[in-house]
């Protein structure tokens, strides 16, 4: 059966450039640029448009009090645990068209195509698309995906705020998904398996030109808002020796951040600190307080743990010897996830098979198979993206990489419904 899977390609990318077309963001020239915030206009318009190509083609829709979307192929014992594929089509702002999308349309085209190529599964076949992947709106990534696993608390979730101050549980209900985001949440082992395919947002396979990639472990996402208050006042009239400059300490502060991610000697430890909110926010103004958000990520959360009480080390130093007040807090701090050993033997069989040339490598970037991994075995697939660039308008993956990935991903799916 997986020998005769043929991919549409030519369908699948033209349903990936009218995804992108759900979009208010201005025309870029260096590419296709998408900004696709969840609930938007443009988000809703997405979704009713997925759920359409999905019920031509008969599969089962579901969507549920966050506004995770299931696509379900039933098979022919449906109360097995299905096997599972998705990701995400919302998108942070002007960005490109391949993040997420390939996953979800990817996932859609690997069901036709086994749909087209032989007799109904043994498992049921569901794909997934995630609410709000990305952290834009409410501040926190894999928003959906958390609530499925249970790592985040319902209440607290309903009650994030967006830049507007409107919570999530008003904007859900105008969006018109309600009920109790508890009901969103699944049981262990809800899955016989899960795969999730995606650009790899990273150099490695386009510099050694290998167009499979199979991930061995997700890396640990951790986020920090520090809030750093001095004393402000006119820019000419403040003297210098009484200055406590919030922005000269969180200067240095994103330095000891780079510093100290860099003194691990790990390829894997990241940090980045992403916003800089400064108040007032005036030319002639001396800075009176700002606001950091720091995203740090390792595969080993130790380690990962070593360079925050770096940071704090410093952060203790600027407090003295600045005078100003420094507070940290903490926005999430995950655990990283492994692969499936099956699932991933699986892959490296489906690509040796075929003649293939696959890399086994590490997510840097974090998924919602993150989560997933909290409810069944997991996987990924990585395509090659051009120049390893994601999130700006001039990301791309070749066609026929995403006409490959999602090969692979159908025949991985039809083996692992078989089990």
């Amino acid at each position: 059966m997986t020998t005769q899977i043929q991919i549409d390609q030519a369908r699948l990318l033209s349903e990936l450039q009218t995804l992108a077309t759900f979009t208010d963001a201005e025309p870029a020239s260096d590419g296709t640029a998408v900004t696709r915030i969840v609930f938007s206009a443009d988000d809703l318009r997405a979704r009713a448009w997925l759920n359409e190509l999905a019920l031509a083609e008969g599969f089962e829709v579901r969507e549920d009090a966050v506004g995770n979307t299931f696509i379900r192929w039933l098979g022919t014992e449906p109360d097995l645990p299905a096997v599972a594929t998705g990701s995400h089509t919302d998108a942070i702002p002007h960005a490109g068209m391949y993040d997420g999308t390939v996953g979800v349309l990817g996932g859609l085209e690997a069901m036709r195509a086994l749909k087209r190529s032989g007799p109904r599964p043994r498992r049921s076949i569901e794909l997934v698309m995630f609410t709000s992947e990305e952290p834009t709106r409410f501040g926190i990534g894999c928003l959906g995906s958390r609530l499925l696993s249970g790592t985040l608390d319902p209440d607290r979730a309903d009650a994030l705020q967006d830049n507007d101050e409107a919570t999530l549980n008003a904007v859900r209900t105008a969006a018109g998904f309600v009920g109790q985001l508890a009901s969103v949440r699944l049981p262990p082992n809800h899955y016989h398996a899960w795969i999730e395919l995606h650009i790899e947002q990273g150099p490695l396979l386009e510099r050694e030109t290998i167009p499979i990639g199979i991930v061995t472990s997700i890396a640990a996402p951790a986020g920090y808002r520090f809030a750093i208050t001095g004393f402000g006042g006119h820019a000419g009239a403040l003297l210098m020796p009484d200055r406590k400059d919030a922005l000269c300490v969180a200067a240095e502060l994103i330095l000891s951040v780079e510093k100290h991610a860099l003194a691990t000697g790990a390829i894997d430890t990241v940090a980045t600190v992403g916003t800089c909110d400064v108040h007032p926010g005036a030319v002639n103004s001396v800075p009176s307080r700002v606001v950091l958000q720091l995203d740090i990520r390792d595969t080993n959360p130790d380690r990962r743990e070593a360079v925050m009480h770096a940071i704090r080390r410093d952060c203790e130093e600027l407090r003295q010897r600045r005078k100003v007040t420094i507070t940290e807090e903490l926005v999430n701090a995950d655990a990283p996830a492994q692969s499936s050993p099956h699932t991933v033997e699986l892959l490296e069989h489906i690509c040796k098979e075929q003649g293939i040339p696959y890399k086994k490598l590490v997510s840097r970037a974090y998924h919602d198979s993150l989560f997933m991994a909290r409810l069944a075995p997991i996987a990924m697939i990585f395509i090659p993206c051009r120049n390893g660039v994601s999130h700006r308008p001039d990301e791309y993956a070749k066609p026929e990489d995403i006409a490959l990935g999602t090969r692979v991903l159908a025949q991985a799916l039809a083996k692992l419904a078989s089990e």
